[in-house]
């Protein structure tokens, strides 16, 4: 691109659920928001977030609709720029790639989310539990979503071998994790986690708005978070899940599933837990291993 508050892509990240090459040719614009993350790390949580921000409590807006996931591989790239080039109104889209890996702006607002390890495979596991049969017979056909069939493993072992293969069945965490925690004191990235928005929700609805420069009117400031709560998004969850709710046994009600934290304490076994702890300090260090099993909010 050439711009001086452009910095470049480092590399193209080749994995079966992505194409980067999307940000070589996404003409990025002044205020335009990127919303990065893990999968199940919040993302869609947060999307509802910006976007009832954005259109000041709209509840008949379709982020499924407006937002895409800019680098997945569905749609096809022509349909996404298309679809963001048509766009007049402030736009955010939702990116699960490493820093390094996407075209960033100093003009460009950037969201990071962040979530426990843990509780996202868990999350996973579920994800891949609910897809309907439409879904499985559709695997992997010309034009479709890559989706997985249900796991064939038990859910510790589901967990172990994410945890273990770093990511597979899906693809890496730490890289991410790592990429975007470097670039958290950066002026145009704000560093967000799951936790912080379980306990705190108006406040961290306030946080956002006021990093993304929106001023909330007072009248529309309740609307707002109740569209913001999780059991609002999962009553209406169409509007949410990306490529419809065809995809899942239950309707999109399953996308959502129990957005609770912590369910790791319960649901793995002592070794396992510890075994991801171990990880995580490793593959982050103390302060960022920290911050992705807490937030901010929760002591360590």
């Amino acid at each position: 691109m050439n711009h001086p508050h452009v910095r470049e892509k480092i590399r193209e990240y080749p994995n079966r659920f992505f194409d980067s090459s999307v940000w070589n040719d996404l003409a990025l614009r002044e205020g335009d928001i990127v919303i990065a993350s893990y999968a199940k790390a919040g993302t869609t949580w947060l999307q509802q977030i910006v976007a009832q921000l954005i259109f000041r409590g709209d509840a008949e807006i379709d982020v499924s609709a407006i937002s895409p996931w800019v680098d997945g591989v569905y749609p096809d790239k022509a349909t996404k720029l298309a679809l963001l080039d048509a766009q007049s109104h402030r736009r955010f889209m939702k990116t699960h790639l490493p820093a390094d890996a996407l075209v960033t702006s100093a003009l460009v607002k950037y969201l990071y989310i962040g979530r426990d390890g843990r509780d996202i495979a868990l999350s996973l596991y579920d994800h891949q539990c609910a897809l309907s049969q439409d879904a499985q017979i559709g695997l992997d056909a010309p034009g479709k979503l890559r989706v997985l069939p249900p796991p064939r493993l038990t859910r510790d072992a589901y967990v172990a071998q994410w945890l273990e293969q770093d990511g597979v069945p899906f693809w890496p965490l730490w890289e991410g994790v790592r990429s975007w925690w470097e670039r958290r004191a950066d002026a145009n990235v704000l560093q967000l986690h799951y936790n912080d928005l379980l306990d705190d929700l108006p406040g961290q609805i306030r946080r956002i708005a006021a990093f993304l420069d929106i001023t909330i009117p007072p009248g529309k400031w309740d609307t707002i978070v109740a569209h913001c709560r999780f059991d609002y998004m999962r009553q209406h969850a169409a509007r949410y899940v990306p490529q419809g709710s065809g995809l899942w046994r239950e309707g999109g009600k399953a996308f959502f599933n129990q957005g609770r934290s912590g369910r790791w304490r319960t649901a793995l076994p002592d070794a396992l837990n510890l075994a991801y702890v171990q990880r995580a300090h490793a593959e982050l260090g103390v302060a960022a291993a920290q911050w992705l099993a807490h937030g901010q909010a929760r002591p360590a």
